[in-house]
């Protein structure tokens, strides 16, 4: 089995990948770069993980302008739920690529803000593609022990750079034709389309 691993520089996406691993799957990673917004180190953080972990390959998707679209023509409290059911549908497009069956994530029930059920579900509904969720129901402690226990630690510890562009306060519970009104101001598979000719991949 094949999975395409959603992997940023935090504590989650790696505990994520490693504990799918486990279970004899092979991993390829995709990194959304926030670039121009942040600097790399979120990337180079990404490249790490993605070594300790085992995966085959890193992709890394150049995101920071569909980020900065978002922020200027959509409703800020929604910015989360937005750029993030755009990343799915570049994974789902990637995976089909890259021959995954499934892509994973290290999504988090009620971690933060915009990690609520309902609006999990919102963004899970953006794709067809299954979606594999380890870490839905653990506690933050769990996963930062387990971190430790595998290697990430180290690599995943520091700022997390995902919420630099995010909202103090995001939509906890958003309402699909809300969310869907909003992505109507985007152009989005043109933004897309651009962002595929600055994509990188690390084996």
């Amino acid at each position: 089995m094949k999975g395409l691993l959603l992997l940023s520089g935090g504590f989650d996406s790696p505990v994520a990948g490693y504990l799918m691993k486990e279970k004899n799957v092979e991993l390829t990673a995709l990194h959304f770069s926030g670039q121009p917004f942040i600097n790399d180190v979120a990337e180079k953080k990404a490249i790490e993980l993605a070594k300790i972990i085992g995966c085959k390959k890193l992709i890394i998707f150049p995101f920071g302008k569909i980020q900065g679209e978002v922020v200027n023509r959509c409703r800020h409290k929604y910015y989360f739920i937005i750029t993030k059911r755009i990343m799915f549908r570049i994974a789902e497009d990637i995976a089909k690529k890259e021959n995954c069956q499934f892509l994973i994530t290290g999504d988090n029930l009620g971690q933060v803000g915009s990690q609520t059920l309902k609006n999990i579900a919102v963004i899970n509904s953006s794709i067809n593609i299954d979606i594999l969720q380890p870490l839905l129901s653990f506690e933050k402690q769990e996963i930062i022990d387990k971190a430790r226990e595998i290697g990430t630690y180290k690599s995943s510890k520091g700022p997390e750079m995902c919420s630099v562009l995010g909202p103090k306060h995001p939509a906890t519970g958003a309402k699909l034709e809300n969310i869907e009104k909003e992505e109507k101001r985007l152009e989005i598979d043109n933004l897309i389309k651009e962002s595929y000719d600055n994509i990188k991949e690390i084996k």
